[in-house]
């Protein structure tokens, strides 16, 4: 049976960001009122005071759609999982609270996904409006990766390893996910598509983070590789979850 966008669940990871994660939230709430059922903010045993501080203010601001998870696995991966896991929104949109990934552009994200509610709608940066702050090498070796795994891949995207997408729900719940770290991200667009799940992008920007420092070096986006190649050559039956209890 093919999909419906009757609700979006909002996923933001949280370790450092304080006045972000609070104009994220508040853009969030103000563009997507109508359509935002959760914003889940996942925590760890990282996240800082300062956040839990921003944190509280915004479940208190908006008790009805702001709550509170601690993440069961580590890094970033168990931190998406455990958005899955409680996640109740026909789409889930996976963000950043650091405004790296632009919550202005979430509305239009959101638009695409009710036009394409089968599809993984996903932003690009190269599409969109460009890099501010982007270390230079690491963009060059961005844009060449791009370039590669479209061509392995057979599809025309331009941004796969960028973590601000929409996917629909039943998807996050019915893939065997494995990534630990932020190859997660990577693995969220080419498991969909080694599926047959159409992926449609949509322009944005990029401006580097002004809070918090980022857990994502860069020789660890080597680490992307492991994911991309692996999961090209995947059969069905292994990419989706077994029926069977664990």
């Amino acid at each position: 049976m093919a999909a419906v966008f009757e609700s979006l669940t909002a996923v933001l990871p949280t370790l450092d960001e304080t006045h972000s994660l609070t104009h994220t939230v508040d853009v969030l709430v103000g563009d997507l009122r109508a359509e935002l059922v959760q914003i889940l903010v996942i925590v760890c045993d990282r996240t800082t005071e300062g956040a839990l501080s921003h944190i509280d203010a915004a479940v208190e601001k908006y008790p009805d759609l702001v709550s509170v998870h601690w993440q069961d696995k580590p890094f970033f991966g168990g931190a998406i999982l455990k958005a899955f896991e409680v996640s109740t929104g026909s789409h889930t949109i996976l963000m950043a609270p650091d405004l790296e990934t632009k919550p202005e552009d979430a509305h239009v994200l959101v638009a695409a996904a009710k036009e394409h509610p089968d599809a993984v709608i996903t932003a690009s940066r190269w599409a969109g409006g460009g890099f501010e702050g982007y270390n230079k090498v690491k963009l060059i070796a961005n844009w060449i990766f791009q370039k590669s795994f479209a061509v392995l891949y057979g599809v025309k995207l331009t941004d796969m390893t960028f973590g601000y997408r929409i996917l629909p729900t039943h998807l996050t719940k019915t893939i065997k996910w494995e990534e630990a770290r932020h190859p997660f991200v990577l693995e969220t667009i080419v498991k969909p598509l080694r599926l047959g799940v159409r992926a449609v992008e949509v322009p944005t920007s990029w401006k580097a983070r002004i809070e918090g420092e980022s857990v994502n070096p860069f020789m660890r986006n080597f680490e992307y590789f492991r994911p991309g190649f692996k999961t090209r050559f995947m059969n069905r039956d292994d990419i989706l979850k077994s029926d069977e209890p664990e």
